[in-house]
């Protein structure tokens, strides 16, 4: 029926009880937007964005360097020795985890898709997945970057209660101890006196 009055979508919708129809619509958009899948799309939805396509090229290219890198060994969870992983996939694997860092910068600025500022369910569990296999699973690690700013602050962080300890004593006047004597009435003369007047 190619008839778009209310009554007739009423009928078809909502003729159930449980209105079926209307259940599954409700549950598919609220997932759709849980999931801001729309972050994958361009804006006018006609297929994924050049940097989600990016994205998963790259995801795909780190995955398959790990399996390429695991081949070569027996696969023992229980070892930890995955240095060649660590290794040859380490270049993978930073392009991947720089592009994502930077989709997310992209994406709170309002990027391809304008819409809001969390990835795609999709790109976030990708990279979920790969940050898991490279810290967890095969122990490797990135260098660290930002190392010499870490040290600096940290040093002056550490020096400030002594610079702080320091400047005071310096700039304190430093009391001295003054005893003061008390004042007291001679003991043996008013003893006198009040024996005299008494006798």
């Amino acid at each position: 029926n190619s008839s778009e009055s209310h009554n007739c979508a009423k009928s078809i919708l909502t003729s159930d009880r449980l209105q079926i129809v209307v259940t599954l619509s409700e549950f598919f958009n609220e997932t759709w937007e849980a999931a801001n899948c729309a972050n994958c799309l361009k804006n006018n939805s006609e297929g994924l964005s050049n940097s989600t396509e990016e994205f998963l090229d790259l995801f795909n290219k780190s995955l398959t360097c790990f399996e390429h890198n695991l081949q070569g060994q027996a696969i023992d969870l229980s070892s930890n020795n995955y240095t060649e992983v660590c290794k040859n996939c380490n270049e993978t694997y930073t392009k991947l985890n720089d592009l994502y860092n930077h989709l997310q910068r992209m994406n709170r600025q309002g990027g391809e898709s304008a819409h809001s500022a969390h990835l795609c369910i999709d790109v976030e569990d990708a990279m979920n997945i790969t940050r898991k296999l490279w810290s967890r699973t095969f122990n490797c690690s990135l260098p660290c970057s930002d190392t010499v700013p870490v040290i600096a602050v940290s040093s002056f962080i550490l020096f400030l209660p002594i610079v702080f300890y320091l400047s005071s004593f310096l700039h304190s006047k430093q009391k001295k101890r003054i005893l003061i004597l008390p004042k007291r009435i001679q003991s043996n003369a008013n003893l006198v006196n009040i024996q005299e007047k008494y006798s």
